[in-house]
């Protein structure tokens, strides 16, 4: 709820797609910074208190946010510090979690652990923003920055309470400092020399590059259209993870497709055309049913791409080869950042509003009130989540996972 109520202040600010897309930016750069240590820090030291660590500092972030908005000092480039600083402790939290889960869970149920992972987070998606919409106009950031301190605090509490079995180091605790500097390659080197991994990390990377240039235009687009309104907004996100909910349930039930790939390939084709809907709906009777059915495809892909990795890599092994893949798409997301704001602030937005001959035919498809030039940005990104769907199935590399996906190594 205080990210939401940041992104809604941060954009009442400024009024520039830029504004947002930096803050993604500066919350990704340190996590690529920290990525690879962070894998081998994960296989090394007791990923519970990493865990904590991680929340502990996430925390401390926002209780400065919170002070410095209720003295009237709070400015744009306190989001980016704050989200620098952040960025990296929440890097290897979320890696150690990661790498937790198949030293917890048998084998075979993978993909519904996964699942109930995402229904978590989903849940929360369906509370949060519609309370912080409506909230918002309410008890302000303020308000919305103590509830998450609270919650916080809750979080560290519960991680005390639970067992997370550690993985056995794969050489003597006297060699860790000799071999750290060896670890640091050890994913890249893990992953190139598997052709069929590569060829999985390959067409994800591609996938989340072009879904988080749509994803970091998605607030500023609504907000543009909608004059400012935050609760359209929030009943969006709802929207989003009632449908992400949806889907994690049925995975979590079902246990996803006897092929795990196929999971993967129909969930990106899946979500790039419900986003195309999307970035076509000026109102949200339009938003609503594509933001739900685009959220729904979201835990078949991430389940059924986590249960491959998690059943092709060895436990030990999971902190490193996962800090490299997660590394992959944190380089591609921060170049979505990068290049969301600027095309759309500087190129589709002021194409839009002018006289020429490409926008009176575009109007016809997205209208030319402000947005509209995001929303052709958004569309192009959608499509491109279809095209690389399409071309994951004819990759002799994905084909082959079609088969060793379902067998432990």
């Amino acid at each position: 709820m205080s990210g939401f109520a940041l992104a809604v202040w941060a954009w009442e600010e400024t009024g520039q797609a830029t504004t947002l897309t930096l803050w993604g930016f500066f919350d990704l750069l340190p996590r690529i910074i920290i990525t690879p240590f962070a894998g081998v820090i994960v296989d090394r030291f007791h990923r519970k208190y990493l865990m904590m660590v991680g929340d502990t500092v996430a925390v401390l972030t926002t209780i400065a946010l919170l002070w410095l908005f209720v003295t009237n000092n709070l400015q744009i480039w306190h989001l980016y510090l704050t989200a620098v600083i952040a960025g990296a402790f929440v890097q290897i939290q979320e890696l150690a979690y990661s790498a937790s889960i198949s030293l917890m869970v048998q084998e075979q149920q993978y993909v519904r652990v996964s699942s109930m992972r995402a229904l978590s987070g989903r849940i929360a998606q369906i509370l949060a923003p519609p309370l912080a919409g409506f909230l918002y106009y309410i008890i302000g950031f303020a308000g919305l920055a103590l509830i998450d301190i609270i919650s916080f605090a809750v979080a560290i509490a519960t991680l005390t309470l639970v067992f997370i079995p550690q993985p056995e180091l794969d050489f003597p605790s006297s060699h860790l400092l000799r071999n750290f500097w060896q670890d640091l390659q050890f994913g890249w080197r893990y992953i190139l020399r598997d052709f069929q991994m590569l060829a999985l990390l390959i067409v994800t990377t591609l996938f989340w590059l072009s879904h988080d240039i749509g994803n970091y235009l998605y607030t500023p687009m609504i907000l543009s259209r909608t004059n400012n309104d935050a609760q359209v907004l929030g009943t969006l996100a709802a929207a989003a993870g009632l449908g992400g909910t949806t889907g994690a349930i049925i995975m979590s039930l079902w246990g996803g497709p006897k092929r795990r790939i196929d999971g993967v390939l129909r969930g990106m084709l899946g979500a790039g055309v419900s986003k195309v809907v999307f970035g076509l709906g000026r109102v949200p009777q339009v938003w609503i049913p594509a933001q739900f059915c685009s959220s729904l495809n979201f835990p078949f892909l991430g389940s059924c791409d986590t249960a491959i990795w998690m059943s092709q890599v060895e436990p030990s092994m999971q902190g490193r080869v996962f800090a490299t893949q997660s590394l992959m798409f944190q380089i591609v997301g921060a170049v979505a950042t990068l290049i969301a704001g600027p095309l759309a602030d500087r190129i589709f937005e002021p194409l839009m509003m002018s006289q020429s001959r490409i926008a009176n035919v575009l109007s016809h498809v997205v209208g030319s009130a402000p947005g509209a030039g995001i929303a052709i940005l958004y569309i192009i990104s959608s499509v491109g989540l279809i095209a690389i769907g399409l071309a994951g199935y004819v990759l002799p590399g994905l084909q082959a996972v079609l088969v060793r996906s379902n067998t432990k190594k």
